[in-house]
């Protein structure tokens, strides 16, 4: 695929002020309604059900629950339901994508919709950090609250150089043992990388009791193979330029594709990690309300 490396244009934050007047209605009352706000301080009164994960204290299980539901929920409470996120944003070269007529790359993409995630946990005055990755760990924003952390998050990602080559599996398995205390991870990356080395990754940060997200970015012409006439298709993450016949390679490259995209999917649900496909065709803030809603009533 012809590909087009850009670095992330500032202008493109703009989009947030629509992200804040499309979606904000939704996505603040799926945060407001998940967890108190800090302001009401620590309570030993009872807030919510989370899913139970291996190592919870039975003690707090909900059998009503379970006599409803066939599935083991705990109870939680006020003083636990403070949010923690950590988002785990791809800088790699691959990222770089960007077929034609697609608005933004995939990096651009990723940013703004990790933008959008930190703005959406700090207006709920809760914590977020973030990490940025590609064979190696490039930076990592230790989760705060303050006023100023959403620009320091920006900033960072604003000067991200795109990496060589993905290495998120080996990447994971050291945030999980950095991360310290239980939150919410999120990953956004295009995935492109050995998927038993990203899966095992994973599961390391659901052992340490993490919730994880994962959002697939992919391009349009990564799920499709639009390809048409003789082609020369840039190798990206020192891979070389190759010349080809798309019509030829389509059938073969949809099956390994998808095989591969469904390998992940699979893995992920089976470790009950959430998977979302985010096709940069789909406006982010459609993308980040729908996922919001979907848990929520995963949580009802």
């Amino acid at each position: 695929m012809e590909s087009s490396p850009t670095s992330f244009d500032p202008r493109q934050l703009a989009k947030l002020r629509g992200l804040r007047l499309r979606a904000r209605h939704v996505v603040e009352g799926y945060i407001a309604g998940q967890h108190p706000s800090p302001r009401h301080g620590f309570s030993i009164e009872f807030a919510e059900h989370r899913e139970y994960s291996q190592g919870d204290d039975l003690r707090h299980l909900d059998w009503k629950v379970f006599g409803r539901t066939d599935k083991f929920y705990l109870k939680q409470y006020e003083d636990e339901t403070n949010l923690l996120c950590h988002l785990v944003v791809d800088t790699s070269e691959s990222m770089t994508y960007q077929s034609s007529g697609t608005a933004l790359s995939k990096a651009e993409y990723a940013q703004l919709l990790a933008t959008a995630i930190a703005w959406l946990v700090l207006q709920q005055q809760d914590s977020v950090g973030l990490t940025t990755f590609d064979s190696q760990l490039r930076a990592m924003i230790r989760a705060s609250g303050g006023p100023s952390h959403l620009q320091q998050i920006i900033q960072v990602l604003e000067k991200s150089q795109p990496g060589p080559k993905t290495s998120a599996g080996p990447i994971l398995h050291e945030l999980a043992e950095r991360l310290n205390k239980r939150g919410v991870v999120v990953v956004i990356s295009d995935l492109l990388d050995d998927p038993a080395s990203l899966l095992a990754g994973l599961r390391h940060c659901r052992h340490r009791r993490h919730d994880v997200i994962v959002f697939h970015v992919l391009d349009p012409a990564e799920l499709t193979f639009p390809f048409k006439g003789p082609t020369k298709f840039n190798g990206l993450e020192s891979l070389p330029e190759v010349f080809a016949e798309p019509e030829l390679l389509r059938q073969a490259y949809l099956h390994e594709f998808n095989s591969y995209r469904e390998q992940l999917e699979l893995g992920c649900r089976k470790q009950q990690i959430d998977y979302v496909l985010a096709d940069t065709s789909t406006p982010f803030d459609q993308l980040l309300a729908k996922v919001l809603v979907s848990r929520r009533m995963k949580m009802s």
